[in-house]
């Protein structure tokens, strides 16, 4: 399963992946920040299994990669900036998975549900339950 970071799993036409002038230039920071940050070490992550266990991995910390910085709190907020532009957005925990709604700038991203998995100082989110994408995005 490919391994992109960006903030919590954006849908493809939003992925420096997918040609478009502001996106081409998002895409070359980011595989220049992936191919000297280190995030896809060998690693093992571990499942969070609950909302509780997602919760203790939040407080009072920021979701983080270059160009991103999001808070994502207990109360179901989620909010921040990715590459220049808010977001905004909310959660919740749904039969093992968090399940967000989320705006970037002006696009609203579609409502999914993502698998999360952490380890030390990191959390990484795969879209579609586990079948899509993945973020990997450091706890600071």
């Amino acid at each position: 399963m490919p391994d992109r970071t960006f903030a919590l799993s954006l849908p493809a036409h939003l992925r420096p992946d997918v040609p478009g002038p502001q996106m081409l230039m998002a895409g070359a920071l980011l595989l220049t920040a992936l191919l000297g940050s280190g995030l896809r070490a060998e690693t093992a992550f571990d499942r969070v299994e609950s909302r509780e266990g997602f919760v203790a991995q939040i407080t009072g910390r920021e979701l983080t990669y270059p160009g991103i910085r999001l808070q994502v709190s207990e109360a179901g907020r989620i909010d921040g900036r990715a590459f220049g532009r808010p977001v905004t957005g909310d959660w919740r925990w749904k039969d093992g998975y968090f399940c967000r709604t989320m705006v970037w700038g002006r696009k609203e991203l579609a409502y999914n549900c993502q698998l999360v998995e952490k380890r030390a100082g990191a959390l990484r989110f795969t879209s579609d339950r586990g079948a899509g994408d993945s973020a990997v995005l450091s706890l600071r």
